[in-house]
């Protein structure tokens, strides 16, 4: 079979129409790929379109993961079963609000780094990972019997940058390792500076866009010519959410007369169809914004974040009706929401009691960022001390991020944040020679804007005690990752007021859908048998994480909360509903 770009879209000589639906397979747990999918087709969509995240397949340089949650493979075998054909996204920048932009958080131990640009250290990082990436999507092509029938070059690259020469590597490496379908750019019509700025020979431009469809396709049509098919590649029929803002709903009515238009004139690809689940530290950060995402990726999308059809998924399939037959699919996984109650607390001990176990200190005369010792999300702690008889009066921070809380003599003395991060503090209680412990938590990384560069996490200058810049530093790396957490011992202690860790037990005889509500605590990170399920903060909108069922056991199941902010309540509670607002 061939898929071409002509005046439309082709599929072996005949016009084929794009309806398709973003879908990724890394915000959803694998064992429900098969239920998203099947929906995704029941809504009259025939294609699936997914990003591939740099960080999430390489997490450190030269280390891949691809299996379980990270067999992309198995998502577009599973797709082509199912009769979709897909769209894949492999830019070494996604954006997607996920942690970086997808950008692998290594490169940033290049102090010289230069991204998305023709930096040649950057460069060649990429065409190592596209060797090992790009096979493994090759025998995939529709012109190899597979379901892709398009790739994309880079992602809305006309809002960051003007290099040429970067895009056409990037093209000409995917095509030396053997891609043969069509490529595509997408960019903002709305900017024709940016939209112009973000394309390159041989591949289709593309818009991204949430409303106006009409004349957003008509600037388009004006600068990419009246013979190329027009496609929306994001339509925004939802948005997603901040820690501290509001939960964001599309207006159904505009998303109505939108859509209406784009089936009419062209292509369209629902940016998201499910949004899933930022689990994990993956969540990004926009620039400008005071806060990371939150953890439920949602999106206000035709499924919810667990996969339940919503009421904008049968407007949207009874409009896509009138252009194209749906099939009649039936659902083959079982999925059920279940309430368990609530978990009494069955032990809890304190950061700083636990610290020693957790990581052994990494010392140093000067502060290393997250980046320096190759650690990538989570939190890192520094210990740093004045003169033996020095009272310590005031402390100030040069060059930390994201989120600062400091302690001393086990008292917590400020948390910083945003443009508090570079203020002096004064100290108002007597301490002569104690440490001074920060412990700082990445909160998510830019994932979009001009600030990339600049997202070294922890300290990356150093700090002044007494006004005078400090050296000699114990640095301890608390990725909390599933070999820190089973080195946890519950039995060392605990510091009310301060960073601690808790632990809820329960027996399970069902397994279902359910959501962890944390009220009582103020802020951290829930862990389920291990797996990282994301972030939380009474601050809002999102007030319960969801943990899918392929996530639980029958039998005992263990839930551990971090908690930083010395706040905590003597239970958690499992819901059968999720509460975003």
């Amino acid at each position: 079979m061939r898929f071409e770009v002509r005046d439309k879209f082709y599929l072996d000589g005949e016009p084929f129409q794009i309806v398709s639906g973003s879908f990724h397979y890394f915000r959803t747990v694998p064992e429900y790929w098969r239920d998203r999918l099947e929906k995704l087709k029941g809504m009259g969509c025939n294609t699936v379109e997914t990003y591939i995240p740099w960080n999430f397949h390489e997490p450190k340089k030269g280390c891949f993961i691809w299996d379980g949650m990270h067999d992309v493979c198995r998502f577009t075998e599973l797709a082509q079963e199912l009769g979709l054909y897909v769209i894949i996204r492999p830019s070494p920048y996604i954006c997607a609000e996920w942690e970086f932009g997808g950008l692998p958080s290594w490169l940033l131990a290049d102090r010289n780094m230069r991204l998305r640009c023709s930096y040649k250290p950057y460069l060649d990082a990429v065409a190592d990972y596209y060797k090992v990436l790009i096979p493994k999507l090759v025998p995939y092509q529709i012109d190899n019997d597979g379901g892709i029938i398009l790739m994309q070059i880079e992602n809305e690259y006309g809002y960051y940058g003007s290099d040429i020469a970067y895009l056409e590597f990037l093209r000409d490496t995917m095509r030396g390792l053997g891609v043969t379908v069509p490529f595509i750019t997408s960019d903002g019509p709305w900017s024709e500076s940016a939209f112009l700025s973000g394309t390159v020979n041989g591949a289709l431009p593309t818009g991204n866009f949430g409303s106006s469809g009409e004349w957003q396709f008509g600037v388009m049509k004006r600068l990419i010519g009246d013979n190329k098919p027009l496609m929306c590649t994001e339509f925004w029929c939802g948005w997603f959410d901040a820690w501290g803002e509001e939960h964001h709903e599309s207006d159904i009515e505009k998303n109505k007369t939108d859509l209406e238009f784009l089936l009419k004139n062209g292509n369209v690809n629902f940016y998201m169809f499910e949004g899933g689940t930022n689990f994990g530290f993956h969540n990004g950060r926009n620039q400008g914004t005071r806060y990371g995402d939150v953890t439920s990726y949602d999106y206000d999308s035709p499924l919810t974040e667990d996969g339940r059809i919503t009421e904008k998924y049968k407007i949207f399939r009874d409009i896509i009706g009138k252009y194209r037959e749906i099939p009649n699919v039936e659902f083959s996984t079982e999925i059920k929401r279940k309430e368990y109650g609530k978990l009494p607390l069955a032990g809890k001990t304190g950061l700083f009691e636990v610290t020693d176990r957790l990581a052994r200190p990494i010392c140093s005369p000067y502060p290393l960022t997250m980046e320096d010792i190759g650690q990538d999300t989570g939190y890192i702690l520094y210990r740093v001390s004045p003169r033996a008889d020095e009272p310590i009066n005031e402390i100030t921070l040069e060059g930390a991020a994201d989120r600062v809380q400091c302690f001393i003599d086990g008292k917590h003395i400020f948390t910083a944040e945003n443009e508090s991060l570079s203020e002096k503090h004064t100290v108002s209680d007597v301490f002569i020679g104690k440490t001074v412990e920060l412990l700082i938590e990445n909160i998510g990384r830019v994932n979009f804007g001009g600030g990339l560069e600049e997202q070294r996490k922890g300290i990356d200058k150093g700090v002044r005690i007494n006004d005078v810049r400090r050296f000699g530093y114990e640095i301890y790396s608390l990725a909390l990752d599933e070999k820190q957490l089973e080195s946890l011992d519950f039995s060392r202690g605990y510091t009310k007021g301060l960073p601690a860790f808790y632990l809820f037990e329960t027996d399970i005889e069902e397994l279902g859908d359910t959501f962890l509500d944390t009220a009582g605590f103020s802020k951290g990170c829930a862990f389920v048998n291990g797996f990282n399920i994301g972030r939380f903060w009474d601050k809002g909108p999102q007030k319960r994480l969801y943990i899918p069922a392929p996530l639980l056991k029958k039998g005992k199941n263990r839930i551990i909360i971090f908690e930083t902010e010395g706040k905590a309540a003597d239970g958690i509670y499992l819901y059968g509903e999720p509460l975003l607002k």
